[in-house]
């Protein structure tokens, strides 16, 4: 229910920076607070979604734009993805391989 609220005042906020009404600087602020949250994954989270993908650790790699050994220490549990990877991560995770073709 948040996230309906919140797309709502985001909704209004536009409107009126569409207005006038309210400055850029101010809907940048609102911009930045409907960002939505970043998931972080488990070693075996982060195994399920490459497998439930059908992709290898060398081809998961490639779409996420990191080395195997990333991927391979990411599901050992040695890293965490962090930054863009871990951005990338999620989309694979809500959308699939396919929308990073």
């Amino acid at each position: 229910m948040a996230s309906k609220i919140l797309k709502n005042i985001h909704e209004m906020a536009q409107d009126l920076t569409d207005a006038g009404v309210m400055d850029l600087q101010t809907m940048r602020e609102f911009d930045a607070v409907c960002l939505p949250e970043i998931k972080h994954y488990s070693k075996e989270e982060i195994k399920c979604i490459r497998e439930r993908q059908h992709a290898s650790q060398a081809v998961f790699a490639k779409y996420l734009n990191t080395a195997p050994s990333t991927i391979k220490s990411w599901e050992h549990g040695d890293k965490k993805p962090s930054g863009a990877a871990l951005k990338l991560l999620n989309v694979v995770d809500k959308k699939g391989l396919v929308v990073l073709t």
